[in-house]
């Protein structure tokens, strides 16, 4: 992964984010094992979203969890890039786990809050649509175009109103909320498709 292919973050330029990827290099902690980190926090996220279903306190206590999952499942996808450049710790099949783990990652969370909203298929959409977003970014980069990681709903902002969404339906609603959530992701990340597929178009007739 080259420095120009990296998504825009300010949170890369944080004093934290600096710490922890020093703190990785001097353990030796590899890229690629950060980016499967991720599918792992993804799957405990799946499994605490499971486990809302059976209601009351632990309903609330798994949501919270969930939500925290999605934080984690973040900070790997920033502290990983910052080891593989700033440290210099990338591997030749570091492409390969910077962008798989993410597509398993957005399938887990978001079947997962569909099983909790009580609607698998608006979630299984929801994670179809973040993939085939993902497809078309990576479809421009393949022809040799710079990444478009243009929203209105890109990866950052699709987990900032899933995070948003689980916390609120700790509180209130479980279901009722996880699936005004994952509409409102369906909907955006639809919107975010079409614009990406339109501006690659443009590039493709244009070149």
């Amino acid at each position: 992964m080259s420095d120009e292919n990296r998504r825009p973050l300010t949170s890369r330029n944080s004093a934290w984010a600096a710490r922890l990827a020093s703190w990785a290099v001097a353990k030796g902690i590899t890229p690629n094992q950060i980016s499967r980190a991720s599918m792992g926090f993804a799957a405990l996220g799946f499994l605490l979203y499971w486990l809302s279903t059976t209601g009351g306190f632990l309903q609330f206590l798994a949501l919270l969890l969930a939500a925290v999952t999605h934080q984690a499942r973040l900070v790997c996808n920033l502290i990983d890039g910052m080891v593989a450049i700033e440290g210099g710790k990338g591997a030749k099949d570091g492409p390969f786990w910077n962008e798989a783990p993410d597509r398993v990652s957005d399938l887990l969370f978001f079947a997962g809050a569909g099983l909790a909203a009580g609607n698998p298929a608006l979630g299984l959409l929801a994670a179809a649509l973040a993939i085939a977003t993902a497809y078309v970014r990576e479809l421009g980069r393949a022809e040799g175009f710079p990444p478009d990681f243009s929203g209105p709903l890109a990866k950052p902002q699709r987990m900032a109103v899933l995070t948003a969404g689980t916390i609120l339906a700790a509180l209130y609603a479980t279901e009722w909320t996880l699936t005004l959530t994952l509409w409102i992701m369906a909907l955006g990340t639809a919107a975010t498709m079409v614009r990406r597929s339109w501006t690659l178009i443009e590039r493709l007739k244009a070149r």
